[in-house]
């Protein structure tokens, strides 16, 4: 293939939906109209599923790219028809929530979505995830009501009863779409008033002199129309089929069948075939409910479409009649010979009847051609919102030659080099079509047979010789043949190919062209240093159109079609921009400069899912790390959503989005990536300490002290401090846990280490899961109003906590968590973090000396929040008041003079940071468990078992629905991660594969149960004995957790010393 197709005959379409839901088995159908499997495999063969595990466990985990081409007959303007060939590159993703990073780099590629949606399961959490991925990109969305034989073999429902199950499915997805809708106008109104009142004020400013100030009458609220964003079958993008039976349709297809019986016009029966339409049976002609005057009509939808398609599955399947089945071919006027009608094989028949009747390919092709934009009028949507995300407006005029090249995605040689590579995967370097055994002609074959008698006729000459003159030793060297380096055969490995879309221009083999990283910042000129690190120069070594598993190299790929490039590994990490400035490349110079016009950055992939799982890594032989290494590094490359770290303790970590995820990365990593044995540890899950006011708590630790008070000193006096610790009021924790993105944009600028434009460039990307498991959520405030905000939540609190905004020392731990440590010394001109942050130096006043040991003392608290005393796991929660610092500056002069300020200023932060959890300890210490919310779709049959399992993993139910028209409930639970291992077999195992759950990263949850508890009472020693024989939950988490990082566990060696013990001889 030397080149790719023209933009305007190509669709770029990526399938979505919940796990299960039949995507991959619907590409089997449109692979199978490509002649690249057979019709009769198709829905069976799962092709777009590469990977063994992919294939043994029925579900898609990594998402992969198909290009397939189909002819299609276009009407000419003088009514006729022609040919015209298009080319739909299609991308299957993952529906499972463990790799829902899949979706978002494909969806970055592609202008439609098909999202499929099973009939009866309905709108599931992935369903609505996957819609909200494809509105966030403008994807334009057709959705595939998938498994319709389910309505009629499964759950036996009649005609009418399917229809009003369809239009309510319908209706739910359409009011996910209207939600998404709806936040966004919001979001869009606010965005208006606050751009109103500042032009308001800016004229009231530049007019001071006139008495009223008005805005401009054409300064309205402009509403936009929403009506182009639902789905109606009557608008052709709705399509009802059933992959795995090969048939699908839509509204014009009967429309079109049924215009030249009735002797109506087409146009007008698609308008009213769905809907509460009627046909009059007296008048023939076509009535609304309102005239329907009691009677017992059926609409038009059941009447043309559902009672034929009814009759076919009741004489093939449900009731066989072959009779029937042969009146119903010549009836469609179908071609089926009659040993295909014949046969035994009764889902055969079904599909061989339906795939000439109904084609599904046919159906979803031409769905795609009608609805789905070319590339050349996507882009103009699309492109805007990849280069400034915070637009409103449907399209942007370009600013310049390249923004114009993108917006119509001109593919001229001329024309500006952009391409997205949205992630990179590894593909086995012996699969590589350059390393691929090539088919030999038949000439080969016959010179190589040739060249073999001739090897055999001259080894037989050989034998029959006397006898062999010997060599002198020099001459024996000479001809003794030594292997090169380049001849020794090579280990197999991986070889790194980006996934890519090109958006203008033409890609072609061995040119240069600049990768632009994701930290580029457009803003600012390409040679700026903060710029320059993010802009390398790659080749472009090989070029190929992905075929599923196959890969085909072509020469070039024109502006509009996904592909896969070879030659950036070690170039890109993830994701990348490739630019150059003409079709040429960027030539041999690597000069930035003369190339700023065409650089710019289209922004990473932003991952839905939040890496939670963590698991210590090591080899089974220690010589192996270096494999190891390497291996961990070509994974955290090759998957989108697993990070890679070495903790401080040594130990190499992956972070992975779940289980499923786990046991995959787990795989690759021993098979391909290391090819070595690893021992990975138990997963390692975080958890959180905080304190309570409990109902018994012991005396407070200081006499005549508030509680949580402790008292500190070093060595001979020399520095003495009070602390205390008091929980965190509920509403000013929750404040603090919802804008954790601003909070660490604070600890950023308190760091002061970078520019402020670029931290403030950060507060948007920073929105998931950090390296501690703590979760980040988008702000629910401006950075801006961040103090202002917070001054009036203290204020709501009340109490002590009224004026403690401008007493602010810092948070913590990092900097940025759910700690707050407080100056509220008397007689001291506070330390005020806000104070700082306004460039305000009124602690310059203070000696050196006591600045330094307020830095230690906030480096002491830092250290007491991010290890706690119950498990060294971070502190969340709770407020730390400093209530006096006392230095005794002659004895730390003498110690100086003796240089032992190292000494005393370690031995200050240890103290403080003892002090800090003893602290915590006065108060009744608790831990926050991480939790999954967890969607399980179960029949009644199996509800109780479903209960017992998430019951005796220590789950609560939150939910319990049942879908209306089925017997399946919806049940919503919460889980904690450190439970939830094995789950999903173990529910599988317990209902026989009838439930199946879908675990999704909530945030974290106090465990009310205090671990030191033990029965004092009366009442608690009657009941539970003194030896308390029933587990405290919260002390085994503690101590697993102790355990594992090595610190002491409080554990009996015996644990009933009464009890005889009888040792076997």
């Amino acid at each position: 293939m030397a080149h790719t197709a023209e933009a305007a005959d190509v669709r770029n379409v990526t399938t979505i939906g919940h796990v299960d839901h039949g995507k991959t088995t619907l590409m089997d159908a449109l692979l199978a109209a490509n002649n690249i499997i057979s019709s009769r495999m198709a829905g069976k063969i799962r092709y777009m599923d590469s990977r063994e595990d992919e294939q043994q466990r029925g579900i898609t985990m990594e998402s992969s790219a198909v290009s397939l081409r189909f002819n299609v007959m276009n009407r000419t303007p003088d009514g006729g028809s022609s040919p015209k060939t298009y080319v739909v590159n299609m991308i299957d993703t993952p529906g499972h929530v463990d790799f829902s990073s899949e979706v978002s780099t494909a969806s970055r590629l592609c202008d439609g979505a098909l999202v499929l949606v099973d009939v009866v399961e309905g709108v599931c959490t992935q369903t609505i995830t996957v819609l909200r991925q494809a509105w966030q990109d403008r994807l334009r969305p057709i959705l595939v009501i998938n498994k319709f034989d389910r309505l009629v073999t499964e759950l036996k429902l009649s005609p009418v009863e399917a229809y009003h199950h369809l239009s309510q499915l319908i209706e739910q997805v359409n009011a996910v779409m209207g939600g998404f809708f709806a936040s966004e106008r919001m979001e869009d109104d606010l965005r208006w008033r606050e751009e109103r009142e500042r032009r308001l004020a800016e004229k009231k400013e530049s007019h001071a002199a006139e008495v009223d100030a008005v805005v401009n009458d054409a300064d309205e609220y402009q509403e936009k129309d929403d009506e182009d964003i639902y789905f109606a079958p009557e608008r052709g993008n709705v399509v009802f089929a059933s992959a795995v039976d090969g048939w699908g349709f839509r509204i014009g297809k009967f429309a079109h069948l049924f215009a030249v019986k009735l002797g109506v016009k087409e146009a007008n029966l698609r308008t009213v075939l769905w809907g509460d339409f009627y046909m009059d049976p007296k008048t023939k002609r076509v009535i609304s409910y309102k005239h329907l005057r009691g009677r017992a009509l059926k609409p038009l939808f059941v009447q043309f479409v559902l009672d034929n398609i009814w009759a076919v599955y009741d004489a093939v399947i449900i009731n066989p009649n072959p009779d029937k089945v042969t009146k119903i071919v010549t009836a469609l006027n179908l071609k089926i010979p009659p040993r295909d009608l014949n046969t035994k094989d009764a889902r055969h028949l079904l599909s061989l009847i339906f795939s000439q009747w109904l084609s599904l390919s046919t159906c979803i092709i031409q769905t795609i051609v009608d609805i789905v934009p070319p590339p050349s009028a996507a882009q103009r949507t699309r492109i805007p919102k990849m280069l400034y995300p915070d637009i409103y407006e449907p399209t942007l005029e370009p600013k310049n030659e390249l923004e114009e090249s993108l917006y119509s995605c001109d593919a001229a040689p001329g024309a500006s080099i952009v391409a997205l590579v949205s992630k990179m995967f590894a593909v086995p370097s012996d699969e590589l079509p350059v390393n691929k055994k090539k088919p030999m002609t038949a000439e080969e074959m016959r010179s190589r047979a040739r060249a073999a008698r001739d090897a055999k006729s001259a080894a037989q000459a050989e034998e029959k010789a006397p006898e062999l003159a010997s060599k002198p030793l020099e001459e024996a060297l000479g001809q003794l043949e030594v292997k090169s380096e380049a001849d020794v055969p090579k280990e197999d490995g991986e070889t790194l190919l980006g996934f890519a879309r090109i958006y203008s221009g033409t890609i072609r083999t061995g040119t240069n062209v600049f990768c632009v990283l994701p930290k580029y910042d457009n803003s600012v000129d390409p040679t700026h240093p903060r710029n320059a690190p993010h802009v390398v120069t790659a080749r472009v070594e090989a070029l190929y159109v992905m075929m599923g598993r196959e890969l085909v190299p072509v020469e070039s790929v024109q502006a509009g079609n996904v592909f896969a490039i070879q030659g950036l590994e070690g170039k890109v990490w993830r994701n990348a921009t490739l630019c150059a400035p003409g079709g040429n490349g960027a030539g041999d110079s690597s000069d930035i400069g003369q190339c700023r016009d065409c650089l710019l950055n289209l922004g990473g992939t932003s991952n839905t899912v939040s890496p939670i799982v963590r698991v210590a890594l090591e080899p089974e032989v220690p010589a192996d790390m270096p494999k190891l290494l390497r291996g961990l590094k070509l994974l955290a490359q090759a998957d989108p959503c697993v990070e890679t770290f070495q903790q401080q303790t040594g130990e190499h970590v992956i972070l992975t989005a779940g289980e499923l995820h786990l046991e995959r990365c787990l795989k690759d990593l021993r098979e391909r990536f290391a090819k070595i044995e690893i021992n990975a540890s138990k997963p390692i899950v975080p958890f959180r300490e905080t304190a309570v006011k409990g109902t018994d708590m012991a005396p407070p630790k200081t006499p005549n002290a508030k509680r949580g008070t402790v008292q500190g000193t070093i060595s001979s006096n020399l520095a003495k401090f009070t602390v205390r610790a008091s929980p965190l009021p509920t509403e000013l924790s929750e404040f603090l846990q919802d804008n954790m993105a601003i909070l660490k944009w604070i600890g950023l600028k308190q760091n002061a280490r970078r520019d402020t434009s670029e931290i403030e460039s950060d507060v948007e990307g920073v929105e998931g899961v950090d390296l501690q498991g703590e979760i980040i959520k988008k702000p629910t405030i401006q950075p801006g109003d961040f103090w202002k905000i917070l001054q009036e939540t203290c204020k709501k609190a009340g109490g002590e906590w009224a004026d403690i905004a401008d007493h602010i020392w810092t948070f913590g731990p990092q900097r940025a968590g759910g700690c707050i440590l407080i100056d509220i010394r008397p007689d001291v001109v506070p330390i005020s973090l806000r104070q700082r942050l306004e460039r305000n130096k009124a602690e310059d006043s203070k000696d050196a000396l006591m600045r330094d040991f307020e830095n230690h003392l906030e480096a002491g608290f830092q250290l007491a929040t991010l290890q706690g005393p119950l498990c060294a796991e971070p502190v969340e929660g709770l407020a730390y008041f400093v209530e006096s610092v006392e230095l005794d500056n002659e004895g730390i002069e003498v110690e100086r003079q003796h240089n032992r300020m190292p000494q005393i200023a370690g031995a200050f932060i240890s103290s403080v940071r003892d002090a800090c959890r003893n602290a915590l300890l006065d108060w009744s210490p608790r831990l926050m468990l991480a939790m999954y919310s967890c969607d399980i779709q179960a029949s009644a049959d199996v509800l109780g078992k479903v209960y017992g399992v998430v019951a005796r993993r220590r789950g609560r139910i939150i939910a319990e629905e049942m879908k209306e028209g089925t017997e399946f409930f919806t049940v919503k639970s919460l889980l904690p991660v450190v439970e939830s291992f094995g789950f999903a077999d173990d529910i599988r195992k317990r209902t026989s594969g009838a439930a199946s759950p879908q675990l999704i990263f909530s945030g974290y949850e106090m465990l009310d149960q205090d671990p030191f508890w033990v029965p004092t009472t009366e009442e608690e020693l009657e009941d539970l004995g003194e030896k308390a024989d029933r587990l405290n939950v919260a002390k085994g988490y503690m101590d697993t957790v102790r355990e594992r990082k090595g610190m002491f566990v409080d554990r009996k060696i015996v644990e009933f010393a009464e009890k005889q013990r009888t040792l076997k001889r």
